[in-house]
């Protein structure tokens, strides 16, 4: 809960790296808010509820994204290339610093 805590918190940075173990936890927890969104939105016939959270996190999921892509040191942009992003998304990142920053696993979780 931390990590999902922590990409919100950093909502609109794009720059810097991100951890597997960030990205992942906040994909998993956003999956599980999403569902349970969904699932209770379509009991009480309120479907749009699932549609405003999806809204609300768009920004800090893309984000998330690009600093995962930096983490690998790749560009951003690979985001945009469905099956590649998700095998970078799974690779371990690079150890020591890259162009895009300070290796996460060598500075201090907050």
């Amino acid at each position: 809960m931390n990590y999902y805590l922590a990409v919100l918190k950093n909502y609109a940075t794009f720059g810097g790296r991100a951890r597997r173990s960030e990205f992942w936890y906040f994909v998993l927890i956003n999956s599980a808010i999403s569902f349970v969104l969904g699932f209770v939105g379509g009991m009480i016939k309120v479907e749009f509820l699932h549609n405003i959270y999806s809204l609300a996190v768009l920004v800090p999921t893309i984000a998330v994204g690009v600093r995962r892509m930096h983490d690998v040191g790749k560009s951003g942009w690979f985001l945009l290339i469905p099956i590649y992003s998700l095998i970078l998304a799974a690779t371990a990142g690079a150890t020591g610093d890259n162009e895009y920053g300070a290796d996460p696993k060598a500075t201090p979780a907050a």
